[in-house]
């Protein structure tokens, strides 16, 4: 199983980003998806959660309200759209799946590569 994160970048505060998460290596019936962040010298914190047939969605109380998080099992990909996009925000994003949804990092057995966004003030 491969995820591969996309859609990072650079932006102004109050702006937006969708980042995307394409699964390969396996079919997405009854797959969990996470995205989770990391900012420098922080810790890992988790962003939010889709589980892919119930379509169960939830998500960190720091972003709830400005990100949305969906997926199209055509194209086996899992979005974060964020938007109203502020400094703190600034982190590496990570997609990770498995096949338990939760809010803690040890639920998710596959993890992909980081995708940096960075908001400036």
């Amino acid at each position: 199983v491969q995820l591969q994160a996309s859609g990072g970048g650079l932006v102004q505060a109050g702006g937006s980003l969708r980042l995307s998460c394409a699964v390969s290596g396996r079919t997405v019936s009854g797959y969990a998806l996470g995205w989770f962040r990391q900012a420098p010298g922080k810790e890992r914190e988790f962003v939010a959660a889709i589980s892919w047939s119930d379509i169960i969605t939830f998500y960190a109380d720091s972003v709830k309200g400005r990100v949305t998080i969906s997926r199209d099992t055509t194209k086996k990909t899992v979005y974060l759209q964020m938007n109203s996009l502020k400094p703190e925000d600034t982190a590496v994003y990570y997609c990770a799946g498995g096949t338990y949804y939760g809010r803690s990092s040890e639920r998710y057995t596959q993890w992909g590569r980081g995708t940096l966004v960075t908001v400036s003030s």
